[in-house]
């Protein structure tokens, strides 16, 4: 399995693949820059573990990238790459099938943290956990905040990480638990006796 990163400016493709690199030394990065490569790559290359997807490629349009490759790829994960700093564009992108997004305006270091937390296995014993069924530590303490109706800026104090990195800890949440809210993930989670209440 592979890491595709699919991206048509050269120096932000490059740079970006650089810090996947660094995250994963052993991990094979495939650098595309258009969506129309992606099947022939993958012929040569295996199926993609994770797809980065820049969302302003010149043969795709809006949204559409994400649906094409996750018609394609289905158990692949799909992180979506933006221009755009706002949050408006993310639940669009999470609706079109991504798992994951990030903005091109993010510094270096939060970016380098958030894909660190996407790509790494969870520490303190999660992995152990996981594979009983139960939910990570760090999983466990993203329900209760949820419960709690904190916003990702407050949950992001109380765990003494970036914003960014709560994003990514939901996202394998909401993943792990099958859902594509916030509201979905603490019912799911009741019904499954993750959590009481």
């Amino acid at each position: 399995m592979s890491v595709y990163l699919i991206e048509d400016h050269p120096l932000y493709r490059e740079a970006f693949a650089n810090l996947l690199r660094r995250l994963k030394p052993g991990e094979e990065v495939i650098e595309l820059d258009r969506i129309g490569d992606l099947p022939q790559a993958v012929k040569s290359h295996g199926q993609p573990a994770t797809v980065f997807l820049d969302l302003t490629l010149s043969d795709t349009l809006g949204h559409s990238g994400i649906r094409e490759v996750k018609r394609a790829y289905p158990e692949s994960q799909l992180v979506a790459i933006a221009d755009q700093a706002g949050d408006e564009n993310e639940p669009l992108c999470m609706e079109a099938g991504a798992d994951g997004y990030l903005s091109k305006q993010t510094p270096t270091p939060v970016l380098f943290s958030a894909l660190r937390s996407l790509m790494l296995p969870e520490t303190e014993g999660d992995e152990a956990e996981l594979s009983n069924s139960k939910l990570s530590k760090r999983q466990s303490q993203l329900l209760v905040a949820l419960e709690q109706g904190l916003s990702n800026r407050d949950i992001a104090d109380r765990l003494g990480i970036s914003e960014h990195t709560v994003k990514v800890h939901l996202w394998r949440l909401f993943r792990r638990l099958g859902v594509k809210s916030r509201t979905q993930a603490i019912h799911t989670a009741r019904l499954n006796g993750l959590i009481k209440g």
